[in-house]
Order: structure tokens, then C-alpha cells, then sequence
């Protein structure tokens, strides 16, 4: 039996339609996902139901089979089963709960793979390593410390919690970020359409002046002409630039490490990027502190959880320093990256023994920090854009009639 189990949790769950009867001879029909017929039949037993026919589900070309697994479908896993286990259901049965009951496939694949390797004898933390692309490092810490305490619900809590916060905090810096980017490939588009179907309609009106037409004119009619023959190379040439950058964002670490020192020293935005770093750093921190964890092993995760390579970078120097027997807050400080308030409540934390309620905190105020921040970034960008905005678009239309008003104000 035991084999069976492995053997099936080896496979990949997949859907199956099934047809029985109850015990008191009620035909029924349905589906179950679980990794193979035998599996799917005696679930189907164990819930009192006779198979009768059990088939693999066809599935359609044209149906999305894939669904991608966000980080909040993670926290939402973490809460749903720190909640059932809490409520006394066995881990096996919770996962198989929260599996059946999710809306994505996808996600369903993933915890019923999970299920099937805990059921076969693995625990928690072995099953969630072999999915590395959504449980990091830091999740299976944190799922480790609570198997070893025996207090893994109370652990799914605080990661959960930790992961609504963490995202909440990634949503609202896109969210900082998503309007000027978007208005400003709004503001190249429209740009690109005067250039090639615009402007060219009134060069063929400025011909018939037969006078010389102004410089600035002249400059917007040569840069249509140009946009106009050249516009599939320039296209190509920034897809090809995005793609290379995007390859050698996900390969070279130095580059990486540059625009972020670049990201933190721009004046608005860095300041959000240096308050957005410090508070998953004591996020993070805190939340591995209180699960106890101990600190060596704890800033090894951090330093992935904290977003910016340079402070990444800083917190493995600082792992390293306080192996060697230094206390955190000074180790900071060594580093010339954390302010001055952050080092005091480290170290009032270090001498009470409460760090994990100080970081806390300071977590707390960083994030309302960079909330207000993003707030004040908004309202400047507003206007900003707009008279940008205002001075490409006018510029155009200005040139385009500039000959015409010359010409009035020659008669």
C-alpha cells in the first residue's frame, strides 16, 4: 500500500469522470482530480460511493490548461490551512480541502501533488521543497521551525500574514509605478500615429505654398519622414533592446545590482525604494525571529525577501558578522544602509529580548511610510505628466500651423 501511495504520488494529479452509486443506490456522476483511477476509485469508496465507470476527462484544444499561480494564491493556502488544522483536521484531509475547493487548476495540481507526497510519508517541508517556484526558502523555513515546535498552524498563520503584507506592499509600489509608465507609452503611441498618418497629410498642404517652411516645421516633417520609412526598425530595435535587457536581468547579477544602486539613489522614487527594502527586511526578520529561528539562519532568507540587491547584499555580509559573534545592531550600523531609528529598536530588542516586537513595529511604520509616500509621488506625477504631455502634443500641432500663421501674417 505504501508503494502505491509513492507511486502515485509520483504522478500528476488529473481529472477523472466518474459515475456510481451511493449506499442506498442513488446513481451519481461527478469529477475527482487525484493521479490515477485507482487513486480516483477509492477516494470515491472512501466517500461510500460505488464506482461504476471511472475515465479520464477529455480535454479541449481550445480551453486554457494552464492558469499561473500568483503569490496570493499561496497566502490564501497558507491561511485556509493554518484555519483547518487549527480547527483539529488532519493535514492530509485539510490539503485535500483546500485543494478540491480552489478555482485554479493549476493550483490544484500543485497542492494535490503536496497532499500525495505527505500522505506517502514525506512532511510538510520535504513536499513544499520540490515546488521551489512558489515556496521559497523562506516559506519552508518558517513551515520547518513549525514542525520542529509543533506549532505549524500557529506558523501558517504568521506566514500568511507575513505574505498578505509583503504583497500589499509590491501592489502599491506597481501600483506607483503603473501610471507614468502608462501614460507615457499612451503619450509614444499617439506621438507615433501624428508622425506617420498626421504630419504627412499636412507636408503635402505645405507643398503647394511653395515657400520655404519654418525651422521647426521643417525639423517635424524630417523626423515624420524618418518615423514613417524606418518605424518597423525602430520597432524591432526596442523589442530587441527590452528582450536583451530582460535576458540579462535574469543572468547577470552585476546588472541587477546596478540599476538597483541606481533605483535607490533617484530622487522620489529612491526614497521609496530605501523605505520599501527596510520594511520587508524587518518584516522578514521579525517574522522569522518569532518563529524562532535563529538569527544566523534567518537573515540567509531575508537577504532574497528584501527586494534590492544592495540591501541583499548587506544583510549576507551582516549573517556573516553575526556568526562571527557581533550583535545585529552593530552590524548595521557597519553597513551605512539602515537609519538611525531602525538601529536603536534593534538594539533595545537585542537587550530585552523582544526584537521580533520591535521590527514589528518598525515594519509597521515603514510600510505607512512608503503608503504616504506613494501618495505624495502621485499627486506630484499628475501634473507633471501632463505638462509634458501638454509641451509634445502642442509642439506638434504648433509646428504643423506655424506655416500657416506666417502666411496670414504676410497678407
Amino acid at each position: 500500500m505504501a508503494r502505491a501511495r509513492a507511486a502515485a504520488a509520483k504522478q500528476k494529479p488529473q481529472v477523472f469522470v466518474w459515475e456510481g452509486t451511493d449506499r442506498k443506490g442513488k446513481r451519481l456522476k461527478g469529477e475527482t482530480r487525484t493521479s490515477s483511477i485507482t487513486m480516483a476509485k477509492a477516494e470515491l469508496r472512501r466517500q461510500g460511493i460505488t464506482p461504476l465507470k471511472v475515465r479520464k476527462k477529455a480535454t479541449s484544444l481550445f480551453t486554457h490548461r494552464k492558469q499561473k499561480i500568483v503569490a496570493k494564491d499561496i497566502a490564501v493556502f497558507a491561511r485556509q490551512l493554518a484555519t483547518m488544522m487549527a480547527s483539529g483536521i488532519p493535514m492530509v484531509q485539510a490539503l485535500d480541502i483546500v485543494a478540491r475547493g480552489h478555482s485554479n487548476p493549476s493550483m490544484q495540481d500543485l497542492l494535490l501533488s503536496i497532499k500525495n507526497d505527505v500522505e506517502s510519508g514525506s512532511t510538510l517541508t520535504d513536499a513544499l521543497r520540490k515546488h521551489p517556484l512558489y515556496f521559497d526558502d523562506l516559506f519552508c523555513s518558517l513551515v520547518h521551525a513549525g514542525e520542529q515546535a509543533g506549532v505549524l498552524e500557529t506558523l501558517l498563520d504568521k506566514i500568511a500574514t507575513y505574505k498578505e503584507k509583503t504583497e500589499s506592499l509590491k501592489g502599491k509600489i506597481k501600483k506607483a509605478l503603473f501610471y507614468p509608465t502608462a501614460v507615457v507609452v499612451m503619450a509614444i503611441v499617439i506621438t507615433a500615429i501624428i508622425m506617420i498618418f498626421v504630419i504627412p497629410q499636412f507636408k503635402s498642404l505645405f507643398v503647394g505654398f511653395g515657400a520655404d517652411l519654418p525651422a521647426f516645421t521643417q525639423l517635424v516633417v524630417s523626423l515624420s519622414d524618418f518615423v514613417a520609412a524606418w518605424w518597423w526598425a525602430i520597432l524591432l530595435v526596442t523589442i530587441a533592446f527590452f528582450g536583451m535587457m530582460s535576458f540579462a536581468w535574469k543572468r547577470s547579477p552585476r546588472l541587477r545590482e546596478t540599476i538597483d544602486r541606481m533605483l535607490l539613489k533617484l530622487p522620489i522614487l529612491g526614497n521609496i525604494m530605501h523605505k520599501a527594502a527596510l520594511a520587508r527586511f524587518c518584516r522578514t526578520t521579525a517574522t522569522m525571529f518569532a518563529a524562532g529561528v535563529p538569527l544566523v539562519e534567518a537573515l540567509g532568507p531575508v537577504a532574497g525577501a528584501t527586494g534590492n540587491v544592495v540591501y541583499g547584499k548587506a544583510v549576507l555580509a551582516m549573517r556573516d558578522d553575526v556568526a562571527t559573534g557581533q550583535s545585529l545592531q552593530l552590524t548595521m550600523k557597519q553597513q551605512g544602509l539602515f537609519p538611525h531609528m531602525i538601529i536603536q529598536m534593534v538594539a533595545i530588542g537585542e537587550e530585552s529580548g523582544a526584537l521580533d516586537e520591535m521590527l514589528t513595529k518598525v515594519a509597521d511604520f515603514y510600510e505607512e511610510e512608503v503608503d504616504n509616500a506613494i501618495d505624495a509621488l502621485s499627486s506630484l506625477l499628475e501634473p507633471m505628466i501632463m505638462a509634458i504631455l501638454g509641451t509634445l502634443i502642442g509642439g506638434l500641432v504648433i509646428a504643423m500651423y506655424l506655416p500657416i500663421f506666417q502666411m496670414g501674417s504676410a497678407f
